[in-house]
Protein backbone atom coordinates (compact mmCIF):
# COMPACT_ATOMS: atom_id res chain seq x y z
CA UNK A 1 0.00 0.00 0.00
CA UNK A 2 1.22 3.47 -0.86
CA UNK A 3 -0.09 6.41 1.20
CA UNK A 4 -2.25 8.90 -0.64
CA UNK A 5 -1.13 12.54 -0.82
CA UNK A 6 -3.73 13.43 1.84
CA UNK A 7 -2.51 10.64 4.13
CA UNK A 8 1.09 11.75 3.69
CA UNK A 9 0.12 15.32 4.47
CA UNK A 10 -1.70 14.21 7.66
CA UNK A 11 1.36 12.21 8.76
CA UNK A 12 3.61 15.19 7.98
CA UNK A 13 1.44 17.51 10.08
CA UNK A 14 1.60 15.03 12.95
CA UNK A 15 5.41 14.84 12.68
CA UNK A 16 5.70 18.63 12.95
CA UNK A 17 3.14 18.83 15.79
CA UNK A 18 4.93 16.18 17.84
CA UNK A 19 8.45 17.54 17.28
CA UNK A 20 10.89 17.10 19.10
CA UNK A 21 9.47 13.62 19.74
CA UNK A 22 9.19 10.95 17.06
CA UNK A 23 5.62 10.55 15.87
CA UNK A 24 4.07 7.25 14.82
CA UNK A 25 0.94 5.89 13.23
CA UNK A 26 -0.54 3.42 10.79
CA UNK A 27 -2.76 3.36 7.72
CA UNK A 28 -5.21 0.50 7.39
CA UNK A 29 -7.36 -0.60 4.49
CA UNK A 30 -10.49 -2.67 3.91
CA UNK A 31 -11.31 -2.74 0.22
CA UNK A 32 -11.51 0.90 -0.88
CA UNK A 33 -11.91 2.16 2.71
CA UNK A 34 -8.77 3.52 4.36
CA UNK A 35 -8.10 4.72 7.91
CA UNK A 36 -5.12 6.67 9.18
CA UNK A 37 -4.60 6.14 12.91
CA UNK A 38 -2.36 8.56 14.73
CA UNK A 39 -0.69 6.59 17.50
CA UNK A 40 0.81 7.84 20.73
CA UNK A 41 4.54 7.35 21.19
CA UNK A 42 4.97 5.90 24.69
CA UNK A 43 8.78 5.70 24.52
CA UNK A 44 9.30 8.44 27.15
CA UNK A 45 7.07 6.54 29.59
CA UNK A 46 8.99 3.33 28.99
CA UNK A 47 12.30 5.15 29.44
CA UNK A 48 11.15 6.79 32.70
CA UNK A 49 9.94 3.46 34.11
CA UNK A 50 13.03 1.45 33.14
CA UNK A 51 15.92 3.42 31.60
CA UNK A 52 18.20 0.38 31.58
CA UNK A 53 15.79 -1.63 29.45
CA UNK A 54 14.64 1.39 27.41
CA UNK A 55 17.68 3.68 27.17
CA UNK A 56 16.29 5.81 24.33
CA UNK A 57 13.73 8.59 24.69
CA UNK A 58 10.98 9.61 22.26
CA UNK A 59 13.44 11.97 20.57
CA UNK A 60 15.26 8.96 19.09
CA UNK A 61 12.75 6.10 19.25
CA UNK A 62 9.07 5.28 19.06
CA UNK A 63 6.93 2.64 20.68
CA UNK A 64 3.23 2.20 19.96
CA UNK A 65 1.40 1.49 23.20
CA UNK A 66 -1.19 -1.14 24.10
CA UNK A 67 -4.18 1.18 23.66
CA UNK A 68 -3.23 1.87 20.04
CA UNK A 69 -2.37 -1.80 19.42
CA UNK A 70 -5.87 -2.61 20.68
CA UNK A 71 -7.41 -0.09 18.22
CA UNK A 72 -5.41 -1.67 15.39
CA UNK A 73 -6.52 -5.18 16.44
CA UNK A 74 -10.16 -4.05 16.60
CA UNK A 75 -9.96 -2.77 13.03
CA UNK A 76 -8.24 -5.99 11.92
CA UNK A 77 -11.17 -7.91 13.46
CA UNK A 78 -13.45 -5.81 11.21
CA UNK A 79 -11.49 -6.86 8.11
CA UNK A 80 -9.00 -4.00 7.87
CA UNK A 81 -5.42 -4.84 6.92
CA UNK A 82 -2.32 -3.00 8.05
CA UNK A 83 -0.84 -1.30 4.99
CA UNK A 84 1.51 1.42 6.25
CA UNK A 85 3.47 2.02 9.44
CA UNK A 86 4.91 5.53 9.64
CA UNK A 87 7.17 7.39 12.02
CA UNK A 88 9.44 10.40 12.09
CA UNK A 89 13.15 10.89 12.71
CA UNK A 90 13.94 14.08 14.62
CA UNK A 91 16.66 16.31 13.13
CA UNK A 92 18.18 13.46 11.08
CA UNK A 93 17.48 11.85 7.71
CA UNK A 94 14.54 9.75 6.53
CA UNK A 95 16.31 6.40 6.46
CA UNK A 96 15.27 2.96 7.69
CA UNK A 97 17.64 2.48 10.61
CA UNK A 98 18.92 -0.79 12.00
CA UNK A 99 16.62 -0.23 14.99
CA UNK A 100 13.67 0.31 12.62
CA UNK A 101 14.54 -2.96 10.90
CA UNK A 102 14.78 -4.85 14.20
CA UNK A 103 11.41 -3.49 15.30
CA UNK A 104 9.84 -4.45 11.97
CA UNK A 105 11.24 -7.95 12.39
CA UNK A 106 9.83 -8.15 15.92
CA UNK A 107 13.15 -9.51 17.15
CA UNK A 108 13.45 -12.08 14.38
CA UNK A 109 16.67 -12.74 12.51
CA UNK A 110 16.06 -11.40 8.96
CA UNK A 111 18.23 -14.13 7.45
CA UNK A 112 15.90 -16.81 8.82
CA UNK A 113 12.46 -15.15 8.95
CA UNK A 114 10.24 -12.60 7.34
CA UNK A 115 8.90 -9.63 9.26
CA UNK A 116 5.57 -9.93 11.04
CA UNK A 117 4.01 -7.75 8.30
CA UNK A 118 6.01 -8.44 5.12
CA UNK A 119 3.63 -6.48 2.85
CA UNK A 120 3.56 -3.30 4.94
CA UNK A 121 5.14 -0.12 3.63
CA UNK A 122 7.27 1.67 6.24
CA UNK A 123 7.29 5.45 5.82
CA UNK A 124 9.98 7.48 7.56
CA UNK A 125 9.89 11.29 7.72
CA UNK A 126 12.84 13.55 8.56
CA UNK A 127 11.37 16.37 10.64
CA UNK A 128 12.91 19.59 11.91
CA UNK A 129 11.32 22.20 14.13
CA UNK A 130 8.86 23.54 11.57
CA UNK A 131 8.74 21.14 8.64
CA UNK A 132 9.29 17.70 7.21
CA UNK A 133 12.49 17.82 5.17
CA UNK A 134 12.32 14.38 3.55
CA UNK A 135 9.98 11.38 3.27
CA UNK A 136 11.15 7.90 2.37
CA UNK A 137 9.41 4.54 2.18
CA UNK A 138 10.67 0.97 2.53
CA UNK A 139 9.24 -2.52 2.06
CA UNK A 140 10.51 -6.02 2.78
CA UNK A 141 12.16 -7.69 -0.19
CA UNK A 142 12.23 -11.48 0.35
CA UNK A 143 15.03 -12.19 -2.13
CA UNK A 144 17.47 -9.68 -0.66
CA UNK A 145 16.16 -10.32 2.89
CA UNK A 146 16.15 -6.60 3.56
CA UNK A 147 13.92 -3.54 3.51
CA UNK A 148 14.42 -1.71 0.22
CA UNK A 149 13.31 1.78 -0.84
CA UNK A 150 9.86 2.12 -2.38
CA UNK A 151 8.78 4.89 -4.73
CA UNK A 152 5.85 6.68 -3.13
CA UNK A 153 4.62 7.67 -6.58
CA UNK A 154 3.66 11.16 -5.44
CA UNK A 155 5.50 14.44 -5.23
CA UNK A 156 6.69 14.93 -1.66
CA UNK A 157 7.47 18.58 -1.06
CA UNK A 158 9.69 19.73 1.77
CA UNK A 159 7.66 22.91 2.11
CA UNK A 160 4.89 21.45 4.28
CA UNK A 161 4.52 23.60 7.38
CA UNK A 162 2.36 23.27 10.48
Amino acid sequence: MIPTPDELEAARRQAVEEYPRECCGVIMQRGPERRLLRCRNIQDELHAADPARHPRTARTAFNIGKQDHDRIAALQAQGFELGVIYHSHVDVGAYFSETDKRMAMMGRDPRQHEPLYPDVTHVVMAVTRDRVEQVSAFRWHPTSRDFLPVDLGVAVSSESRA
